[in-house]
């Protein structure tokens, strides 16, 4: 099991995709990863399922696309409306 927290953040477009790119090849290799992020476009071009927690609460859980047309997950992490 590999543990990530926020690792993306700070990181030019390029080495985003190279990160990308490694934890791909880890996921490949039969290692789980858990990884939090804010950086969406990263964490959704590697995840297969997505928590969502908010002060502790669990808000959503399921396939990316799925929770991200949560209504909670939408206004609490992108700032949008339902």
């Amino acid at each position: 099991m590999l543990l990530l927290d926020e690792i993306a953040g700070g990181l030019t477009e390029a080495e985003t995709h190279e990160l990308i790119d490694e934890i791909r090849q880890v996921k490949a290799s039969g290692i789980t990863v858990i990884w939090i992020e804010h950086v969406m476009h990263a964490l959704l071009a590697v995840a297969d399922r997505l928590l969502v927690i908010n002060f502790g609460s669990k808000i959503a859980e399921g396939a990316p696309a799925t929770v991200l047309e949560n209504a909670e997950v939408r206004r609490v992490y992108l700032g949008l409306e339902a």
